[in-house]
């Protein structure tokens, strides 16, 4: 074959990585290196080597493991594999070859005869092993990786005990720095309300206007306004922490979807006034009751419809329907906005996922493309799930100008289980 033949070079070492290319590299071939043994596949399926070159002392997965992983892919099934390493105990040869590997080379490198090895290597040398040889050896080689794959559950067991305890210790410290931080929240903001009391009743007996009241009256608004955004963070923190920790404690009862969504929209009228925002209701008062919580269901909700109001542009619509679908009540709120990427929607529904770029986020969460903690979706999620439902996104995708708008599907089992 001609040295234009591509080799590709599996290695921990980089002195040696370096060698060995810049060796071959200089007699034409094209040399492709990786560091350890899931680099060197995927990168072998990726340029289809004419020859791999392969350390047996990789992390990860040994040089040996790797040949019998390569011989199961298509097209690299009888390439040549030649083991290049160091290790020289009794029986190494023997293991290699029968895991796979073509050839066995030991290291220090002798340059000249490396060369010549990976020509003959690619004209089709072989080294062989008697049949009872092969045979022994294969099955030391199961044994081997057996072992090393239990090592690694092992150890993936251990690391994910620890990552386990650690999340919890994560949930059980927001829980309580939250809770810790409504206390001075509640005492602040009944202050805030004396204050704009007073303030009231002065402005009230003020009859010939010697003070300017309008001023200190908008301050107090703004304080209250900033100390209710704060206490709903914080309630979003608690509650996406219970939902993490599998702590949410639900009632269910029977509730009418239709009666939920009057509230819902009762709340969000101020907003949709602001905005110029419509929302349509149909078909809901036909719906048979589901078995929930209602505060939580409603909180669902409200966060799917707020987040159907974040990206819908000024002066538009948004629709809310509802069917029944066997044992099940499905809610679809359809937006008529901007629409969810399709790289998007796997995600939207993660904890602290943000569309877009966060560069130019915004504490507010009603206006158009108004920021947040990236919970609302999440919350809502993890509540849904909780009463055994689904929760889902349908959008043809993202565009600001075409407007496609997206459709969230919540669907609700009609009993409790």
């Amino acid at each position: 074959m001609s040295s234009t033949a591509r080799v590709l070079y599996i290695e921990d070492d980089s002195d040696s990585r370096r060698l060995v290319a810049r060796v071959l590299r200089s007699s034409g071939y094209e040399v492709f290196l990786a560091a350890d043994g899931l680099e060197g596949v995927s990168l072998a399926q990726t340029v289809q080597p004419h020859l791999v070159l392969m350390d047996i002392n990789l992390p990860n997965m040994d040089g040996r493991a790797v040949t019998t992983r390569l011989r199961s892919l298509p097209n690299l099934g009888t390439i040549p594999i030649v083991a290049l390493t160091a290790n020289h105990l009794p029986g190494s040869r023997e293991l290699a070859l029968a895991a796979g590997c073509t050839g066995f080379l030991t290291k220090p490198i002798d340059i000249d005869a490396l060369l010549a090895d990976v020509a003959a290597f690619l004209n089709g040398r072989q080294q062989l092993l008697s049949e009872a040889v092969r045979t022994e050896q294969l099955e030391r080689h199961a044994q081997l990786v057996v072992g090393q794959l239990e090592d690694k559950i092992r150890e993936l067991e251990s690391t994910n005990q620890r990552l386990y305890h650690l999340d919890r210790l994560k949930s059980d410290f927001i829980i309580l720095a939250s809770h810790e931080l409504r206390t001075p929240l509640t005492l602040v903001n009944g202050y805030a309300q004396l204050l704009e009391m007073q303030l009231i009743k002065l402005q009230e007996g003020d009859e010939a206007g010697a003070v300017d009241w309008e001023r200190p009256l908008q301050s107090v608004a703004k304080l209250n306004r900033g100390m209710a955004r704060l206490t709903q963070v914080v309630d979003e923190i608690i509650g996406i922490s219970r939902i993490a920790a599998n702590r949410l404690d639900l009632h269910p009862q029977a509730v009418y979807l239709a009666g939920l969504l009057d509230e819902v929209i009762a709340e969000l009228k101020p907003v949709c006034a602001d905005r110029s925002l419509k929302i349509e209701v149909d078909g809901l008062a036909q719906l048979p009751p589901v078995q929930a919580d209602p505060d939580h269901l409603q909180t669902a909700v409200t966060n799917v419809i707020e987040n159907a109001i974040k990206f819908t542009p000024n002066g538009r619509s948004i629709y809310i329907s509802g069917h029944v679908e066997a044992e099940a009540v499905v809610l679809d709120v359809r937006d008529t906005g901007i629409g969810v990427a399709l790289e998007d929607q796997p995600y939207i529904f993660d904890q602290f996922y943000v569309v877009g770029s966060i560069d130019h986020h915004s504490s507010s969460k009603s206006s158009f493309l108004g920021g947040g903690l990236g919970i609302g979706l999440a919350v809502a999620r993890g509540i849904v799930q909780a009463h055994n439902g689904r929760i889902w996104v349908e959008s043809p995708g993202q565009d600001f100008d075409a407007l496609p708008g997206s459709t969230f599907h919540i669907l609700l089992p009609r009993s409790a289980s």
